[in-house]
């Protein structure tokens, strides 16, 4: 990971965690997503530079990346806060497990830096994404980057 990208990495962490034991969220419905952007965000950085990723796909985790790091979103962070974030954890979301349909799911296991059984978390985002953010967002998000 680039410095450039270390630095939000650390950045995203650092924010995600202080909002959460600021404002007693521990137990909200969306915190363990909230939880695993940064890790989310590193695995998109890891597997863009992954020379057994395809570049053809290497592009749409670009575009995660650049999401993830752009403050004008569709739910943008500087206006609602970590909440923000859902909208970049489910795009992530949909472009990894795009790539683990595509290529042998061991390049992703072997660039995922976090705790959870990523498989797994990506289908639990998967399915609860239109609750998350709203099928309205999710829909504007699919047509413009899926």
């Amino acid at each position: 990971m680039n410095k450039e990208h270390n630095d939000f990495y650390k950045k995203l962490r650092s924010d995600i965690q202080s909002w959460i034991k600021k404002s007693n969220r521990k137990n909200t419905q969306w915190t363990e997503y909230l939880f695993i952007a940064p890790d989310l965000f590193h695995l998109l950085t890891k597997l863009a530079i992954d020379p057994d990723v395809p570049s053809e796909k290497k592009t749409k985790l670009v575009t995660a990346i650049v999401y993830f790091i752009s403050p004008i979103d569709f739910i943008p962070e500087a206006i609602f806060g970590p909440i923000g974030y859902l909208d970049d954890i489910a795009l992530a979301a949909y472009i990894i497990n795009d790539l683990v349909n595509h290529i042998d799911p061991q390049i992703v296991l072997r660039n995922w830096a976090g705790e959870q059984d990523i498989l797994l978390l990506l289908k639990n985002i998967i399915i609860n994404t239109n609750q998350m953010i709203g099928s309205g967002v999710w829909n504007k998000i699919k047509k413009r980057f899926l």
